[in-house]
């Protein structure tokens, strides 16, 4: 077999067997196919695709197994998972793994970096003072027994292939191909050893899918996949035109995630934080739920009310090394050295609050990464004061910006003002969650 007969065949517009996907699979793993080679396989699959109901599940298996797939079956309970396509201001994991968590299913977590304008749920949790997400597997599988929560990020030995493959489509511009987005994500999920799946797919400005049309497909194409490997799946659309809360950086997100676990928070992180943790609880068969969705939120929002979940996250913050005391008392999260309130230059309505714009002013002031090397300033970021469809008056603040240094907020005031239209007409919004696909 010849990956050069393999990138041709794809090239023309062929379906490729199993054998030769697993070919290639184990190619970019070993370094047995040369990486120009993977690259051009990968711009071939961009422009022809793949198949989606033997060809993609071929390659997704591949993936799958191209590193260690845990076996969880020994902790009692079905493992259901939550991923996100990535939004602006989406703190939703810091308060719903545990949430979950307490209400009785396990919740194995293997999470990403922030990259572009988007946030990562890594970046959050290393902002609390001496949290590790690089533990071991079995560290990994102890505390999820044991806490029913760990969030960790992707391991050397969990799907390899995409690390490689990942890298090359970042620098071969094929990063936007449904076929190669749904089986990056899955091949880590599922190598967690999960049994469901539950996807939050943004749609709108600061997202990926930037239409209602591609977040379906994608959601369509996943939970199809999931199905074919007989793991369940369901995805929820949901709005990022806007940023998510009020909070858009690292440490302020993750006040903002402690003031959900305290019972309250704004009321869009609050809300999509019990519709997911509803549908985990509903594919994790929690107990005493059955097939009820409002007894389903109904436990999400004890868990938040009464303190257990946030007892549950200090537990867990405490047993990844990190500073629980910096969770009971936010001030001890990290500081900015420089503060600037950005005000409104005239009255009227907060017409746009452009997430993506938003999100790339995060990452003017230190918050964020523009490749994949650099570091974050965990203290860098900003406070929303108004946000969209709200009223403000001329002079009124629009926001607070963190920064280290002066020059990073006056990167990220430009940024942040392109982002905002102040104007007479209250906007009109879509439902935070558009649709269901099940």
């Amino acid at each position: 077999m010849r990956a050069y007969d393999l990138i041709r065949k794809k090239r023309d517009g062929g379906q490729l067997t199993a054998e030769e996907l697993q070919y290639l699979v184990w190619g970019a793993t070993s370094g047995g196919v040369a990486d120009e080679q993977l690259a051009a396989f990968l711009m071939a699959v961009f422009f022809r695709g793949m198949e989606l109901t033997t060809e993609l599940p071929a390659w997704l298996r591949a993936m799958l197994h191209s590193g260690q797939v845990l076996d969880l079956s020994a902790i009692p309970g079905r493992k259901v998972d939550k991923h996100s396509t990535g939004g602006v201001g989406d703190k939703i994991s810091l308060a719903l793994a545990p949430a979950v968590a307490v209400c009785g299913v396990k919740v194995p977590m293997v999470s990403g970096r922030g990259l572009g304008h988007t946030g990562g749920t890594l970046d959050k949790l290393e902002s609390i003072p001496g949290f590790s997400v690089d533990l071991s597997l079995a560290r990994f599988v102890e505390l999820v027994n044991r806490l029913g929560v760990c969030l960790i990020g992707q391991t050397q030995e969990i799907a390899p292939a995409d690390r490689k493959l990942y890298a090359l489509r970042d620098a071969t511009a094929t990063v936007e191909s449904m076929p190669l987005i749904a089986s990056s994500i899955l091949s880590k999920k599922l190598a967690e050893g999960i049994d469901a799946l539950v996807l939050d797919v943004k749609v709108g400005r600061g997202a990926f899918m930037k239409t209602l049309e591609e977040g379906r497909l994608l959601a369509r194409t996943m939970v199809d996949l999931c199905r074919a490997l007989g793991r369940g799946c369901v995805a929820l659309l949901t709005d990022m035109d806007a940023p998510l809360g009020r909070a858009v950086g690292n440490a302020v997100e993750v006040r903002e995630a402690i003031d959900v676990l305290r019972g309250g928070g704004p009321p869009d992180v609050r809300e999509l934080t019990l519709q997911l943790g509803a549908e985990m609880l509903l594919a994790g068969e929690a107990p005493g739920v059955g097939n009820d969705p409002l007894l389903a939120r109904l436990r999400i929002e004890t868990a938040l009310a009464d303190g257990g979940a946030l007892k549950r996250f200090l537990m867990l913050v405490d047993a990844q090394g990190g500073d629980a005391s910096a969770i009971e008392d936010p001030s001890r999260l990290p500081q900015p050295k420089a503060r600037r309130e950005v005000r409104a230059d005239r009255s009227g309505v907060i017409e746009a609050l452009d997430a993506e714009l938003v999100g790339l002013a995060a990452v003017e002031l230190g918050a964020g990464r523009a490749r994949k090397e650099d570091a974050v300033d965990h203290a860098a970021g900003l406070l929303l004061r108004k946000h969209l469809g709200e009223e403000v008056r001329a002079g009124e603040p629009l926001a607070e910006l963190h920064a280290a240094t002066a020059l990073r907020l006056d990167a990220g005031e430009a940024r942040f003002r392109a982002a905002v239209a102040i104007g007479d007409r209250r906007p009109q919004r879509r439902p935070l969650v558009i649709e269901r696909i099940g």
